[in-house]
């Protein structure tokens, strides 16, 4: 029979099970957060019907769509977490408390050329809060908060959450006669850490924005100082009524950020953040890493005020952000910042001698895990040094032994493969240094 090379297509991430441990200790930890924050599980379908998914799609979005017919069924695999959320919202409008604060974890796709650090399924981890009708600024204080717990859960080292806000930007571009321009601006100055100040500034004559205005933005991005500091230059830039309630929401946000209690390290305003979406209308932010600013950023989002407009009449406005965690973890990992990991999922290996003890066995296993020890056991009739070997690759710290003397005796030999010591104890004192 002709062999098939076992192989996975290019952009998908599978792990070995020390990786997938690791990987899953960070999806854990994120829940944990969010979830200590009060939101909300939710999972929404993989496949949706293209027409409603790609209500409000286009251009590069739309050409990266996993799109398919299924008899004469038009369907999409989900390209994010917040338009099916969108969907979903406006679906359920009736049975949902507002705000409505929701987590989800989930994979998602796109058919993208895969590229380091780049998948075509990934993990996305979002959180977001959707307002009925209006959505108080301080939730746009309370993401970031969440994300800082977040990074700091993670101990990835120092971290800086980049906010600005869409008002500002757009104001500021309209007060130089741009109005027609500023999605073409913002999307080439969300380019500026990636591409430079030099790329930026030649697509933008490129663009037909004249040297004059090409200075003035460069002027405006460069404003420096600290966040009181910079809000206070940027006041006296321009009377513009949008630019100016820009600057408002972004001083109650700031504002609010000390009430949380977010280190002021860990945050600042940068003008240079735009979000290259457009359905981002306020707040925006992007995380990168202190000392990895290769990596880009690591975490980002938004507030957005119409985003269910092509499903409902209700203005229900919300505010979120996403960890692109697949993305993330495999260039943690490619860094050097993710150290190897060694830990087991099992405390401890169980080694029944032989079948007449497997019985006693079992009842001490069981006792372990009706006390919360994930405990393992060993059936394979192999010799000693091979049932400590198959541990000790494993990252199992501890093997209790099991033979005629210990059930007689009602005890295990609790072995310590740090340390190489052990003695005989009983399942009690088992369960007491194993809860330690």
């Amino acid at each position: 029979m002709k062999k098939v090379e076992p192989r996975i297509l290019s952009g998908f991430m599978e792990l070995l099970p020390p990786d997938q441990i690791q990987f899953n200790w960070m999806v854990d930890t994120i829940r944990r957060v969010y979830e200590e924050y009060g939101f909300l599980p939710l999972d929404t379908p993989t496949i949706e019907l293209s027409e409603v998914l790609l209500a409000k799609a286009g251009g590069e979005t739309e050409k990266q769509i996993y799109r398919f017919f299924k008899g004469d069924t038009d369907l999409s695999l989900r390209f994010d977490l917040t338009v099916p959320l969108a969907r979903y919202v406006s679906s359920h409008y009736n049975d949902l408390i507002f705000p409505f604060k929701r987590y989800q974890i989930s994979k998602v796709f796109r058919g993208e050329r895969p590229q380091k650090g780049r998948f075509r399924e990934f993990y996305q981890c979002d959180i977001d809060i959707i307002g009925n009708e209006s959505l108080d600024l301080v939730y746009d204080a309370e993401i970031p908060t969440v994300i800082y717990h977040v990074f700091e859960e993670l101990q990835l080292g120092k971290f800086t959450i980049r906010i600005n806000n869409r008002k500002v930007l757009s104001g500021f571009f309209e007060s130089l006669g741009l109005e027609h321009e500023i999605t073409d601006i913002l999307r080439i100055i969300d380019k500026m850490d990636k591409m430079g100040e030099e790329v930026v500034k030649r697509e933008l004559l490129e663009q037909g924005i004249v040297e004059k205005n090409i200075d003035a933005i460069f002027t405006f991005l460069h404003t420096s100082g600290t966040v009181e500091e910079k809000l206070a230059s940027l006041k006296k830039l321009s009377n513009h009524p949008l630019y100016q309630e820009g600057l408002e929401e972004l001083e109650i946000v700031f504002s609010a950020l000390k009430e949380f209690q977010v280190k002021e390290e860990y945050y600042t305003l940068d003008l240079t953040i735009a979000r290259g979406l457009d359905y981002y209308t306020g707040t925006v932010y992007e995380t990168i890493l202190d000392d990895y600013p290769s990596l880009g950023s690591i975490c980002s989002g938004g507030r957005y005020e119409n985003l269910t407009e092509y499903y409902t009449d209700q203005h229900l406005p919300g505010i979120g952000i996403s960890i692109g965690l697949s993305r993330l973890y495999s260039q943690l990992k490619e860094a050097g910042i993710l150290k190897e990991n060694h830990e087991s999922i099992s405390s401890i290996l169980l080694v029944p001698m032989d079948k007449e003890v497997r019985g006693y066995t079992l009842d001490i296993a069981n006792y372990l895990r009706e006390n919360g020890i994930k405990t393992d056991v060993y059936y394979q009739e192999k010799g000693m040094k091979q049932k400590i070997k198959y541990a000790d690759r494993l990252g199992i710290p501890y093997v209790g032994v099991i033979g005629e003397e210990e059930v007689a005796e009602k005890k295990v030999a609790f072995k310590n493969l740090e340390t190489g010591t052990q003695e005989l104890i009983t399942k009690e004192e088992l369960l007491k240094r194993l809860t330690k």
